[in-house]
């Protein structure tokens, strides 16, 4: 995982071929749809196979997400040359997989130091409020950051509830993604659009009405769906203790607090910091603020695994499954995205030229509606960051006029980017996460169909709601 030693090892690589930017190794204007098939099988495989076949899954899903991302990789070096299809890969490694897996990576391990302690009981009441404080984190210290440091202390509250599977699945939609809307480190693609020229408080302004909306709606209706399981769960209720004894509420590994500020800082020092120094690897360029970046994460990580007692971490049930599972999930993902995302790119020019003409009037104005609709589908799916870019730059790319005169256009498609990420499990990383934590503690989580049938009865009308109240014209 670290990056300078990857950085090494890629600049050795690079001695063995000639120089070639990275965009130039793929056209996606000269792609059939046929190439997002790999991409296809990936969301297939997740979907499917841990019903079909839950062993082979379990015990192989990293050697199948593997042989998605070669079922890409391998006929495009047939096609277009080894060179072309490394320069790909390594473009997506060192650009956007590693940098991903390393800030993921260190908010699970440090998020996973903070122990909650005390008796909650998950009562209708309980739950809300630890969804309400969430939703707000999650604009502090990112989507990720607030659902790993919550999960933990959500579940033991209702470890031994008859129904707590839509705890989670509520949890997912606001913690894990709408709460994350408000500033650009709630979530990647504000944050991408930070640094594309976006106030930082842009989206605290902006965005606002339509979180604070979404937000209250999805708060009642989890109450309301609570109370009604809880109604009924008699024996839970008469359970006056249901998690392990301790003395009082409180907070163990306080100093994992002061490390998730770090990483906070270190973020935002990358996309302020610009000293003008860059490394091409085969290709790609390498920052050096984002060199530091990295390198500041991963310190991190190794300090907050020095500084945690072993006991919180235990008392925590804290394992590496979780993250492990993402991050294999997640290179198979990044690697059959590649043409996915080229073909957006190439807009008019390209085999999701329909996409494009949807988003734009008969007069060439933007249509909002259809902005919010269109980057929050493809991100319920896609990567929600390079998909809100191929949006932004759709819009004009602009960042001033897009503040400006177009400002509606910018708030409808950061809020599909960010909100809609919750349709799905992969939509966004902590979705994954949240799932396999729960399911290590022995939630039975819905399957893939099972979440977007949740998220299609809930989301879906929410979401044409708020269109109807914000984004109609």
């Amino acid at each position: 995982m670290i990056l300078s030693v990857l950085t090494a090892a890629g600049l050795t690589v690079a001695a063995a071929g000639p120089a070639l930017a990275a965009e130039e190794a793929i056209r996606g204007a000269d792609l059939s749809v046929l190439w997002a098939l790999p991409f296809a099988g990936v969301l297939l495989s997740i979907a499917i196979l841990p019903l079909a076949l839950p062993q082979v899954w379990h015990h192989h899903y990293g050697k199948i997400a593997l042989g998605w991302a070669l079922a890409f990789v391998l006929p495009y070096a047939a096609l277009a040359g080894p060179s072309a299809s490394t320069h790909l890969v390594v473009h997506a490694a060192l650009a956007e997989y590693i940098p991903f897996v390393i800030l993921i990576g260190t908010l699970f391990t440090v998020a996973g130091g903070i122990l909650v302690t005390g008796n909650l009981h998950g009562s209708p009441g309980t739950n809300t409020v630890i969804l309400t404080i969430g939703t707000l984190l999650a604009s502090l210290i990112g989507t990720t950051g607030a659902s790993m440091v919550l999960i933990r202390p959500l579940l033991r509250a209702n470890d031994e509830r008859r129904h707590n599977a839509h705890v989670v699945v509520f949890f997912i939609f606001l913690v894990s993604n709408i709460g994350g809307s408000l500033t650009p480190l709630g979530d990647p693609p504000l944050f991408l659009g930070y640094l594309k020229g976006v106030d930082f408080f842009w989206t605290t302004s902006h965005l606002a009405h339509e979180t604070v909306f979404c937000a209250l709606i999805l708060l009642a209706l989890f109450y309301l769906l609570d109370s009604w399981f809880y109604r009924y769960d008699h024996k839970f209720r008469a359970l006056a203790d249901p998690t392990p004894d301790t003395k009082r509420l409180g907070i163990v590994g306080g100093i994992n607090f002061a490390l998730l500020a770090a990483v906070v800082g270190a973020v935002l020092v990358s996309g302020s910091w610009r000293p003008g120094i860059a490394f091409t690897v085969y290709g790609t360029v390498v920052e050096l603020q984002n060199l530091v970046r990295d390198g500041l994460l991963v310190a991190i990580l190794i300090l907050s695994m020095l500084l945690t007692p072993k006991a919180t971490r235990e008392a925590n049930d804290f394992s590496w499954g979780p993250i492990l599972e993402v991050a294999k999930l997640f290179a198979g993902i990044f690697a059959t995205i590649i043409p996915v995302i080229a073909m957006l790119k190439a807009g008019r020019d390209g085999a999701f030229a329909p996409i494009v003409v949807l988003v734009t009037r008969p007069d060439g104005a933007p249509d909002n509606a259809m902005y919010f609709w269109a980057s929050g589908i493809l991100s319920s799916f896609l990567d929600n960051a390079p998909t809100y870019l191929v949006f932004f730059n759709l819009a004009g790319g602009d960042a001033q006029t897009l503040m400006g005169p177009l400002a509606m256009t910018l708030t409808a498609m950061s809020c599909g980017a960010v909100f809609m990420g919750a349709n799905s499990y992969i939509g966004n990383a902590p979705n994954f996460m949240v799932k396999a934590i729960a399911e290590e503690r022995g939630v039975k989580m819905p399957s893939f169909f099972g979440y977007m049938a949740w998220s299609c009865g809930i989301l879906v009308p929410l979401f044409a709601l708020a269109t109807w109240v914000f984004f109609r014209v």
